[in-house]
């Protein structure tokens, strides 16, 4: 019988199998030049290069299945072939470099899994920095914003390639290399408190042979869920990190001597009509896309949590006052009411935030109320009142954290429909303001170039996609870890 190890290998190299030849071959794709029929030599070269490196996977894959492979004792063969796999990053093939590192560690473990990603993080967001550097001008900050992120990815390697040792070091350094982790999330890269609270959990007493029971280890099996959680703390580290090496001049600045320009390496999502650049406006994008996705889920998270917990926990006259008000509300379509909201007050973020909160508060209600109308019937609430309790102190010590599981989820899922609102609406001119780079306005531009300059309609969308898909796969992933059916 294979190991809970060797199977994790398996099935993660099975996950990245299909994604690494399809990442081959689109650059294939992406190579062929059509009007004339040619190929572009440096795409045609990097999608060669993956084949070779999909190959190597193929072959990995193909000798960790077979029933003599252990994950604790791999034969020089198969570190090689892993070793080489993780060269596969130079060509940006993420999913080679997550095999190769989990193929070639002698153990594997949750902080592990998580340093994998956040080192990916890192990688992704100074590549897409260094871009500016083809820029005519860089912001005052760009040195030091990107030596920032430098040395944050040299010392997220560090626990990478050394974090599970931890246990063995000085409690003063494990302080100290767990505090500098922790202060390097100020990035906004959400895996590295992932990583330190796995590292920590790990390093204590309790841990060894442990059952992996927290929703944080569960979600390691999920790699769908790891992948949209990649994207995501890429995004947010992406948005926090802009403001210092960006210039928001390139997205808001008209330069008509740069009208409609191809995708270049100064310009790599080219130039909308008024010669600004799509690449700088999609980034600046990113931070109000998130920003309203966040609040329009926490406000009603928030609201219609303690609506639907009071509704649920006192019900008879205090549960139909409440919820037949809501249902006054919840008769109202979501988007027909934020639209109303917004033609009302006017477009502005704020509004639109708003506008959009109030169209989820019911459902929220309703979800939280359901929940705690399942838990109040259970006996340790009775032994709380037994031991004098009051109502308040039941509420928020007992009820509301047992019933907060499915509204967790639900939440990760409302982000992305609420993003998708707002690029609506913007798309529509009633989001924020025309002139603010979002990603909503940015595809309403485009769209008016599709047969001409397609490109401008299609990275915005491609944008909005990735991003939803996330927070779905995300979602998905924190559902399965909190089923008591599937564990």
């Amino acid at each position: 019988m294979r190991s809970y190890q060797t199977n994790q290998i398996i099935e993660q190299l099975k996950f990245n199998n299909g994604l690494t030849w399809a990442y081959s071959i689109l650059w294939l794709i992406l190579s062929i030049e059509l009007q004339p029929f040619s190929f572009s030599l440096p795409l045609l070269l990097i999608g060669a290069v993956n084949l070779g490196f999909s190959f190597i996977h193929q072959l990995l894959l193909y000798r960790v299945r077979q029933s003599a492979f252990r994950a604790d004792r791999k034969t020089a063969v198969e570190r090689s072939l892993a070793a080489l796999m993780i060269f596969g990053i130079v060509t940006g093939n993420l999913f080679t470099f997550i095999s190769g590192i989990m193929a070639f560690k002698k153990s594997l473990s949750t902080g592990l899994i998580y340093s994998i990603y956040m080192v990916l993080v890192d990688m992704m967001i100074i590549a897409v920095t260094s871009l500016n550097l083809f820029k005519p001008f860089v912001t005052n900050y760009y040195l030091v914003g990107l030596s920032v992120l430098i040395i944050t990815l040299v010392y997220h390697s560090l626990i990478l390639a050394f974090g599970q040792k931890i246990y063995s070091w000085n409690p003063g350094v494990q302080r100290i290399a767990l505090g500098l982790l922790l202060l390097s999330g100020l990035t906004g890269n959400l895996l590295v408190f992932l990583v330190a609270a796995s590292f920590y959990a790990d390093n204590q007493p309790y841990s060894k042979g442990k059952r992996q029971t927290s929703i944080r280890e569960k979600l390691t099996r999920n790699h769908a869920a790891l992948l949209g959680l990649l994207f995501i703390s890429f995004l947010l580290t992406l948005a926090l990190t802009s403001t210092f090496t960006f210039s928001y001049s390139f997205a808001v600045q008209n330069d008509y001597a740069n009208i409609l320009q191809n995708p270049s390496i100064q310009y790599p999502f080219g130039t909308d009509n008024f010669g600004r650049d799509v690449f700088t406006r999609i980034v600046y994008g990113s931070q109000i896309s998130l920003s309203v996705g966040v609040l329009a889920t926490a406000i009603p998270l928030l609201i219609g949590g303690a609506l639907g917990a009071i509704s649920g926990f006192y019900g008879r006259q205090t549960d139909n006052i409440i919820m037949r008000l809501l249902d006054i509300l919840y008769a109202i379509p979501g988007l027909l009411l934020a639209i109303t909201i917004v033609a009302a007050f006017g477009a502005s973020t704020t509004n639109l935030i708003i506008a959009l909160s109030l169209g989820y508060i019911p459902s929220y209600a309703r979800t939280m109320r359901a929940n705690v109308l399942q838990v109040t019937n259970l006996e340790y609430i009775d032994a709380a009142r037994a031991l004098g309790q009051n109502n308040k102190q039941i509420i928020l010590k007992h009820v509301i954290p047992n019933a907060m599981a499915p509204m967790i989820v639900r939440s990760t899922l409302t982000i992305g429909t609420a993003v998708i609102a707002t690029s609506s609406l913007s798309y529509l001119g009633l989001g924020v303001e025309a002139h603010v780079p979002e990603w909503g306005n940015i595809l309403r531009i485009g769209s008016q170039y599709l047969e001409t300059y397609p490109y401008l309609a299609i990275y915005p969308g491609l944008a909005i996609i990735l991003l939803v898909l996330s927070f779905n796969f995300l979602g998905d992933g924190i559902r399965d870890a909190t089923d008591p059916r599937l564990n």
